[in-house]
C-alpha cells in the first residue's frame, strides 16, 4: 500500500485545502509558503498507474470539494488540492481492464467540505468507474482471490462515512483499521507497529500497518526547504524495510503495509515476497 497515494501531484497554485488550520490558510496566501507546503504534502512520486505497475494494491485516499466551486466535483487533497477523483478512478479502472486478475483496495478515509450531496456524487462516480468490478460487503474471510476471480470482482471500496450503509458495495471504515503512530522517531514507529499488530483483531477485518513517519511543526520549521523526503524518509526507509522483511503474514501477522515514496526502496516487492511464507506453511502442513 501507499500512504497519501494521490499526492504525487498537488497544485501549489490552488488555495490551501479545508484540511488545514486557519493560520496556515492565511500564511499560504504567500506563494513561497505554498511551494514549501508542496515539499511536505507530496508523499509519493509515482502516478496511480505507475504505483499499480510497481505492485501497489492498497490506496489511501483523502477527498475534498473545492469551497466556492459550483457543482459537486471532488478532488484528492493533502494540504493542497490534487487531481479530480474521477480522473484517478478512470486511471485505475483502465489498469484493471488490462489486468483482469488484479484486485485493489481503495480506502476513502478522510473527507473535507463535503455534504451528503457531494458524497452521493462521489459514490456514483465510483460506481460508474468500476461497475461490476465492485465487490459487495461480505465476510472478510470469504474474500479470497479465488472468490474475486469467480465473481469477476476487482475492487473493494472502504468508505469512512455513515452513508456507506446505503450502498452494498461500500465497506465500512471499521473493516480497514489503520492505526497511526504519529511520530518522527523510527524506533517509536517500529515499537508502535509491533504493539498494534499484537492487538489486531484475529478475524473479521483487514489491517493496515502504517510504516510512515509524520513531521511535527518544529520538524518542518527546522528543515523548511528540504521537505519530507529528504528530512524523514530517505534516512529511515532502510530500517523500516528491515522491519518489513522480518514480518510474517497471516492471522496475527501483517496484512497491508503502507509507506511513503514506495519506489525509493524495493518496498512493494519486499511486501509481496512475504506471501511466500504462507505458501511454505501450506506445504509443510500438507
Amino acid at each position: 500500500g501507499s500512504h497519501d497515494s494521490f499526492s504525487y501531484w498537488v497544485d501549489e497554485k490552488s488555495p490551501v485545502g479545508p484540511d488545514q488550520a486557519t493560520a496556515i490558510k492565511r500564511l499560504a496566501r504567500i506563494s513561497l509558503v505554498r511551494k514549501i507546503m508542496k515539499k511536505w504534502s507530496v508523499t509519493q512520486n509515482l502516478t496511480f498507474k505507475e504505483q499499480l505497475e510497481g505492485g501497489i494494491r492498497y490506496f489511501d485516499l483523502r477527498v475534498s470539494s473545492k469551497p466556492g466551486e459550483i457543482g459537486k466535483e471532488t478532488y484528492f487533497i493533502h494540504g493542497l488540492f490534487g487531481i479530480k477523483v474521477w480522473d484517478g478512478l478512470k486511471e485505475m479502472s483502465s489498469f484493471l481492464e488490462q489486468h483482469p486478475k488484479e484486485v485493489i483496495f481503495l480506502d476513502f478515509n478522510h473527507f473535507y467540505a463535503m455534504d451528503d450531496s457531494h458524497h452521493h456524487f462521489l459514490i456514483n462516480r465510483i460506481r460508474s468507474a468500476f461497475e461490476s468490478k465492485l465487490c459487495c460487503v461480505e465476510c472478510v474471510e470469504y474474500v479470497t482471490l479465488l472468490y474475486m476471480w469467480e465473481k469477476k470482482h476487482q475492487v473493494l471500496i472502504f468508505y469512512h462515512h455513515p452513508l456507506y450503509q446505503e450502498y452494498p458495495f461500500l465497506w465500512p471504515g471499521n473493516k480497514m483499521p489503520a492505526p497511526w503512530a504519529n511520530t518522527t522517531n523510527v524506533h517509536k514507529l517500529l515499537q508502535f507497529l509491533e504493539t498494534t499488530l499484537g492487538e489486531r483483531s484475529r478475524y473479521g477485518t483487514f489491517h493496515v500497518s502504517q510504516a510512515i513517519l509524520t513531521p511535527r511543526v518544529k520538524t518542518i520549521a527546522r528543515h523548511l526547504i528540504r521537505g519530507l523526503k529528504n528530512t524523514l524518509v530517505h534516512r529511515n526507509l532502510p530500517m523500516i524495510l528491515n522491519w518489513v522483511k522480518a514480518q510474517k503474514p497471516g492471522v496475527m501477522g501483517v496484512n497491508i503495509i503502507t509507506s511513503d515514496f514506495v519506489e525509493l526502496v524495493d518496498f512493494a516487492a519486499t511486501v509481496i515476497a512475504l506471501n511466500d511464507l504462507l505458501l511454505e506453511e501450506d506445504e509443510s502442513a500438507t
